[in-house]
């Protein structure tokens, strides 16, 4: 008799069914790296080094989507000025993904909150696709990066956290405390 499974696969010629392991999809998710975090016109309380962060997550936009993963952009979209927030207002300049940004794909998926996965659109890409494994960089480590990074572990997804690719402007205590709660969800930070 056949030792083959009888799951999801092929019919073999003993009419018995292959199991066929779908290959691990995988996504570069490059979060929020819009204007108005990284402009020179930015307000003050965005200190990222622009130059040196744009230069490194456009490294790993390459490297990545050579490596078979898709890009995913994502911008935090607020639809108009809400709570005194002044900054990713739909419909300006300052709400579109920065001009020395690699822009690779035509995945872009706006959000309203930190967490990518409560944007609906990118929640059923998500799970239409298939995805297993997200990298993650972009802004800010302790903000929509850390949350989505939350989402995606509360998904079942395996999560990777782009040390080098990543914005932080809190200060080093709260990145620990981050960091060690992803860590504790078995995020890994490379």
């Amino acid at each position: 008799m056949n030792e083959r499974q009888h799951t999801k696969g092929s019919i073999g010629e003993d009419g018995l069914r292959a199991e066929t392991k779908s290959p691990e999809k995988k996504a570069l998710l490059v979060i929020d790296m819009q204007n108005d975090y990284l402009w020179s016109k930015r307000k003050e309380m965005f200190s990222y080094d622009t130059k040196e962060l744009v230069g490194n997550v456009n490294q790993a936009i390459e490297q990545y989507q050579e490596e078979g993963y898709d890009i995913i952009y994502i911008k935090h979209i607020l639809s108009k000025l809400m709570w005194g927030v002044g900054f990713s207002i739909k419909g300006t300049e300052g709400a579109e993904l920065y001009s020395g940004l690699n822009i690779v794909s035509d995945h872009c998926f706006e959000k309203n909150h930190s967490d990518t996965f409560t944007a609906k659109a990118f929640r059923e890409y998500m799970k239409d696709q298939g995805f297993t494994e997200l990298a993650l960089c972009g802004l800010d480590e302790c903000g929509c990066v850390g949350a989505t990074a939350k989402g995606a572990v509360k998904a079942g997804l395996t999560v990777k956290m782009l040390t080098d690719c990543i914005g932080r402007r809190f200060p080093e205590k709260k990145v620990k405390a981050m960091r060690d709660e992803l860590l504790s969800l078995g995020v890994e930070y490379i």
